[in-house]
């Protein structure tokens, strides 16, 4: 008797893995990349407003996963679009609330750092010190100058280079913190249209206080290095010192950064909006009162997004987590949905 054929099992299909970048076309990708960033910055000035911001670090996500297909590039543009595009309404925004017709606060915060700079602005005491006598924009920076208009300058990269960084990552995890960016950017707008307030250089240029400049940019005067607006270039409002935005997105990358790592050197992270409260004084561009309300609108911001999101069940995982190194190399495509 014969037996019934045997049931062959089908041949197994063939699945392509994803495509990995190798290490070296990297290397020479993010190369060419810091190249091409270097000669733009010297050239033209560091990138400074969100739009060419966000061409640049769509260019490093690129250059990173330079093997990629074409469609996880797009994958960029499809994700980051609505953020970038509510940052530019809030730098229009922000630019027009000086011509609302609110009238302009000046006394306020003069007051209330004489109060806490015993009788004499902690800006006047800090210029009276570091400045040199007279104070002048056009002399020779000293060290101090150089890495405090460093960590000024950082303002108009770090949140968004940490945006960046987190999009590669973890696609869940940047949406955590774009969130919290957007927040505090249009929770500071609303205090700007309700409450215009002078800066120190301006007060001190009505004679409302002491002698004191703006000395914003002497740090990199014998650099040669300059900042570059290609969109927003005279987008500006001078009586939005209320709170400092500076400050307070320092505070809240500090803040995020803690909450969110697990190595005992995050704490190190307070030194960023340390310093850049330190500058932000020192340079006239803000009162300490600024600055406080910076850190206290960061602070609301985190836990207000904390709430909503442990409503939606969308808050902090349990746990470690594991790094997904496909993630790392290969951004899944499509925009993440909480």
């Amino acid at each position: 008797m014969t037996g019934s054929p045997a049931h062959t099992a089908p041949p197994p299909v063939a699945v392509s893995a994803p495509q990995r970048t190798r290490r070296l076309p990297r290397i020479l990708a993010m190369s060419g990349y810091a190249l091409a960033l270097v000669v733009w910055s010297s050239s033209l000035g560091i990138p400074n407003d969100t739009v060419q911001v966000f061409v640049w670090l769509w260019w490093g996500t690129i250059a990173w996963n330079i093997e990629a297909p074409p469609r996880s590039h797009l994958s960029f543009l499809r994700d980051w679009w609505p953020p970038v595009l509510g940052l530019v309404v809030y730098f229009y925004s922000r630019g027009l609330t000086d011509e609302l017709g609110l009238p302009v606060h000046w006394t306020m915060p003069i007051r209330v750092d004489e109060w806490l700079g015993g009788g004499v602005t902690p800006t006047e005491r800090l210029q009276a010190a570091w400045c040199g006598d007279p104070c002048l924009r056009s002399a020779a920076p000293r060290w101090y100058d150089v890495a405090l208009t460093t960590v000024y300058a950082s303002h108009f990269l770090v949140g968004l280079t940490l945006a960046a960084v987190l999009w590669v990552r973890d696609r869940a995890e940047w949406v955590r913190w774009m969130r919290r960016y957007l927040m505090i950017s249009f929770g500071a707008l609303v205090v700007y249209i309700l409450y215009p307030m002078a800066p120190p250089w301006m007060a001190a240029r009505e004679g409302l206080m002491g002698e004191v400049t703006r000395i914003t940019g002497r740090g990199w005067d014998d650099l040669g290095i300059g900042r570059f607006d290609l969109v927003l270039q005279g987008v500006g409002n001078p009586v939005a010192a209320m709170p400092s935005l500076h400050a307070g997105i320092a505070f809240l990358v500090a803040m995020y950064a803690v909450w969110r790592l697990r190595s005992p050197w995050r704490w190190t992270l307070v030194l960023y909006p340390a310093l850049m409260s330190l500058a932000l004084v020192y340079y006239a561009e803000h009162y300490v009162v600024d600055i406080v309300a910076g850190a206290a609108l960061a602070l609301a911001v985190m836990v207000a997004a904390g709430r909503w999101e442990r409503a939606r069940g969308a808050g902090r995982p349990e746990g470690p987590q594991p790094v997904d190194e496909e993630r790392v190399d290969l951004p899944a495509v499509g925009t993440v949905r909480e």
